[in-house]
């Protein structure tokens, strides 16, 4: 699979696990280890609209073909965060080796893509949510090489607390499925090895990508302990994103700020 799809299958279930648990809690359900402030991005993802048991439960059948490419959609606010990942050849000579190896900003990035297209990162991102699986349009390169710079720092996130038990780790790969090729899971097992380093990172994302790069982090854990709010401090600190920057993406995704007013 292409890392577009890599990264789509990874928050699929990262959305799944926090967005039906936030709908639970504003059904009145059994309240999820997250702290949510209400409203935001998750909320207007799921709203009420829970499958019931038996029922499919994909991210797919759940948002089905209206994720849209607006403010509405995961795929509409990372575009609106930053700089548009389509075929320029500029952002792929800067992606291209921060993956994790050579085999991953090269081999990886190309596999299932396209020269270029005329599609954003996001709607992108958005095709390959509502269909659970690939986009109908084939990434670029450097669109695959943003969603594996993207997946690193999610994994990077679900770590910062010092460990990844069975239910985060679920929630990172249960939606991987069998489909995985030698290179990618070998890329999978490279990120879940490393070692949580937020500055090593944040060096790592190209200008513009940088508000994009911390969402995705902060939707990757459950912000619920000193440790991973030390994380997001640092993370934010090395992408050189200020107080009120972080406090509107958390507002955005529906997160309680990470800083005091």
């Amino acid at each position: 699979m292409s890392l577009m799809k890599s990264l789509t299958k990874v928050a699929a279930g990262v959305m799944l696990a926090k967005g039906i648990g936030n709908a639970m809690r504003n059904q009145g359900g059994q309240p999820g280890q997250g702290r949510t402030t209400g409203g935001g991005l998750l909320e207007s993802l799921f709203g009420n609209n829970l499958p019931q048991s038996g029922q499919d439960r994909s991210i797919g059948s759940i948002l089905g073909g209206g994720t849209g490419t607006g403010r509405g959609s995961l795929g509409g606010l990372l575009d609106s965060l930053g700089g548009r990942a389509g075929s320029g050849g500029g952002l792929g000579q800067v992606l291209g080796g921060l993956l994790g190896g050579a085999a991953a900003g090269g081999a990886l990035a190309q596999k299932d893509s396209q020269p270029s297209n005329q599609a954003t990162f996001g709607s992108l991102f958005d095709d390959a949510l509502s269909h659970d699986g690939e986009p109908q349009t084939a990434p670029t390169p450097e669109q695959n090489a943003m969603a594996g710079l993207i997946l690193r720092a999610m994994i990077q996130a679900a770590k910062s607390d010092g460990h990844v038990d069975e239910g985060e780790r679920q929630r990172l790969l249960g939606h991987l499925g069998d489909d995985l090729d030698a290179e990618e899971r070998q890329f999978i097992r490279d990120q879940m090895a490393a070692p949580v380093d937020a500055a090593a990172l944040a060096r790592d994302v190209p200008e513009g990508m940088e508000r994009q790069v911390y969402l995705m982090s902060l939707l990757a854990i459950d912000f619920d302990n000193e440790a991973e709010a030390r994380y997001l401090n640092d993370l934010a600190t090395g992408l050189s994103l200020d107080r009120a920057t972080v406090n509107e993406i958390h507002a955005e995704a529906g997160v309680m700020p990470l800083y005091n007013a």
